[in-house]
């Protein structure tokens, strides 16, 4: 008799939002590395990496269903969004996407360990 006791499965919703958010990291984490990232700042491509890098962490987290994740990313969508309007960058389409992932990721803490 095989039971999971004291174990939560995983909502669909963190299933979609962590395998669509590793993808989405991967891909910024590729293009830290292209020439269109050093034309927005001879600073921006280390912190496109660094901020993909912790969001590809906070993705794996949240797929692991860890509080950790989804506090650390809340606050990393917190500076990204500060970075953004230092930058005169920031539009309601940068916060809009992000927001509906800490939605989901706090919707569900409770399950999360």
């Amino acid at each position: 008799m095989s039971e999971t006791v004291g174990r939560s499965e995983r909502p669909a919703s963190i299933t979609v939002i962590s395998v669509l958010g590793i993808i989405g990291a991967l891909a910024a984490i590729v293009t830290a590395f292209l020439p269109i990232a050093r034309q927005i700042g001879s600073w921006y491509p280390s912190y496109l990496g660094l901020a993909a890098v912790v969001g590809l962490v906070c993705m794996v987290g949240l797929w692991m269903m860890k509080k950790w994740a989804a506090y650390t990313y809340a606050a990393l969508v917190v500076f990204n969004q500060a970075v953004l309007l230092a930058m005169g960058a920031w539009s309601i389409w940068s916060l809009l996407l992000p927001a509906i992932v800490i939605f989901f990721a706090l919707k569900h803490v409770s399950k999360m360990t």
